[in-house]
């Protein structure tokens, strides 16, 4: 007996075995479909990926009538809206917050309610939106631009998409498909609307899944003169090690500088994701391990530019944790949204609104100007 045993594992020794061989297979088998999964979802977003011309040209929405003029003034507001989604309530993984879905399908609504009362209440003559969702999961696939041409019926407008990505697997859960952009309103009727696309600073595959930055330039013709009045409307890099800022914003000097030397009128506004250098008076300190924005080195720009930022209130609050229960005296607050005014243009007012981030994480940006004659 003792020999026969010797040469042979007993029964339960046998099974145990089998169990442990079983459970490899399982994983193994589990493992190669993760990995043929995650190269058919990398495949078909790369199939599928944005990928937009050096410039388009972006469809006109009629709706504006106001004649403008050399000599004349208007009201210009830029608002980063945050999809509708970013109120008091909300923190962001991205900015060191746990949210993905930020607010639920009545919240949205609210705060987009509360921006449309605003720009209401306000009245500009044009608008600079950032983050309008049209069809995106983070904002419950809510068309937020037409809600706005809806309340905004009174101006032209044209839009550029910045972000849109079929599915975005990340974090978990994950993100889905967001679709995205920038759009522009005036009452002066828009001759000619221009997207051109930014450097992009991601390589593939993070680039397939990542924002597609431009420049959504508007024309407006005037009366009586062979100038015109150039809207630049922008959103820059965010989340880049710098380089990709650097480079959007080394392009839109040249582009300004393009414009102005053909004797234009030029307004470039929106959420520059950086400070100006010339309003950098250490008033809004980031907390370590916080997002820090750029800066913008506004004397090496060439040229008779005017650099606007409300040094008196933030234009933009930190995601790393709701604000709506916060203590506001020890928050992070940023210097980031703002406007380049070519020296022909004379500047009346400006003044970042303090909404107190109610309905989003950016307070919107007034400002009065004239075009000198």
């Amino acid at each position: 007996m003792s020999e026969h045993y010797s040469k042979h594992a007993r029964p339960e020794e046998k099974k145990k075995g089998s169990l442990i061989g079983g459970f490899f297979k399982f994983i193994g088998r589990l493992l190669l479909i993760i990995i043929v999964a995650a190269a058919a979802l990398i495949g078909y977003l790369t199939a599928v990926e944005y990928r937009p011309a050096d410039t388009e040209a972006a469809l006109i929405t009629e709706g504006g009538d106001r004649i403008i003029s050399e000599g004349d003034s208007f009201k210009i507001m830029s608002w980063n809206t945050g999809y509708g989604a970013l109120g008091d309530n909300a923190d962001f993984f991205m900015d060191g917050g746990s949210g993905v879905m930020t607010a639920d399908e009545d919240r949205v609504m609210s705060n987009m309610d509360s921006i449309e009362a605003e720009l209401a209440n306000q009245d500009p003559d044009v608008i600079f939106i950032q983050e309008t969702d049209i069809d995106s999961k983070r904002s419950h696939h809510i068309n937020e631009l037409e809600m706005l041409r809806g309340s905004l019926a009174g101006y032209d407008s044209v839009f550029a998409n910045n972000f849109k990505v079929a599915y975005l697997p990340y974090p978990v859960p994950p993100m889905g498909k967001v679709d995205s952009g920038i759009a522009t309103f005036s009452k002066y009727p828009i001759e000619g609307a221009t997207r051109v696309q930014l450097p992009v600073p991601f390589k593939w595959p993070i680039r397939i899944a990542n924002l597609k930055r431009c420049l959504l330039v508007s024309r407006v013709d005037l009366e009586g003169s062979d100038k015109q009045l150039v809207l630049v409307n922008l959103h820059l890099e965010a989340y880049d090690d710098g380089e990709g800022k650097k480079a959007q914003s080394e392009m839109l000097e040249q582009f300004l500088n393009s414009e102005a030397d053909k004797g234009n009128y030029v307004i470039a506004g929106g959420d520059f994701n950086q400070i100006f250098s010339s309003a950098d008076n250490g008033a809004y300190p980031v907390k370590e391990g916080l997002w820090t924005p750029g800066r913008i080195e506004t004397d090496e720009f060439t040229g008779d530019w005017q650099f606007v930022m409300d040094e008196n209130v933030p234009s933009c609050r930190s995601l790393d944790q709701a604000l709506d229960g916060a203590d506001k005296d020890d928050f992070t607050y940023y210097l980031i949204d703002g406007f380049i005014v070519s020296g022909n243009i004379k500047i009346k007012s400006a003044a970042n609104l303090d909404l107190g981030f109610k309905a989003t994480d950016h307070n919107p940006v007034v400002m009065e100007v004239t075009l000198s004659k």
